[in-house]
């Protein structure tokens, strides 16, 4: 039986963006609401949880790799430790263009996951809050979920828009 998937992008979705610059430390990594509370019940439904990141500052010399994965076990450890779950995987691009052809709004990194997990992309979701994450789901055959913020404007083909990335419980 197929698995069935969440896709979520990381900055501005579990973590506060930093507009014009970079998460680049885990001083600089702050949980957006809901985060752990959603995690947990997409779990307890039965989604893998996946992080489909574009990571641009390390292409750009900014961090480097050890720093993001010193984010992501960070991010991991608290997970566990306050809510008992924590994301099945994080795929990260570090390109700073197009070169590899993995960078949203490719599918590229959500087919890599399809692949690995065998999953139902007409069963899953991407949630994301940039035009960039919408068309990445989309061309991946995902379910589309737009998190509202106060930088972009949603796109308008979206399967759906939510104010709170808890919303998102109520359409699985």
């Amino acid at each position: 039986m197929k698995s069935k998937a969440i896709f979520f992008d990381r900055d501005g979705v579990i973590n506060e963006r930093i507009l014009e610059g970079y998460v680049r430390s885990w001083d600089e990594f702050h949980f957006l609401p809901d985060v752990g509370e959603t995690l947990k019940e997409i779990k307890d439904r039965g989604y893998i949880a996946i992080i489909i990141t574009n990571q641009r500052g390390v292409g750009l010399g900014l961090m480097t790799e050890i720093d993001l994965a010193d984010i992501h076990k960070k991010m991991q450890s608290q997970l566990q430790e306050k809510y008992g779950v924590q994301f099945d995987d994080i795929i990260s691009c570090t390109d700073t263009g197009n070169e590899s052809g993995r960078r949203k709004p490719s599918p590229a990194m959500l087919l890599e996951a399809q692949t690995k997990y065998d999953i139902d992309m007409g069963l899953s979701w991407m949630i994301g809050d940039t035009a960039s994450d919408i068309q990445a789901g989309k061309n991946a055959g995902t379910k589309t979920a737009f998190l509202l913020n106060e930088h972009d404007s949603p796109p308008p083909d979206a399967t759906i828009s939510i104010a709170s990335l808890k919303e998102i419980i109520v359409y699985l």
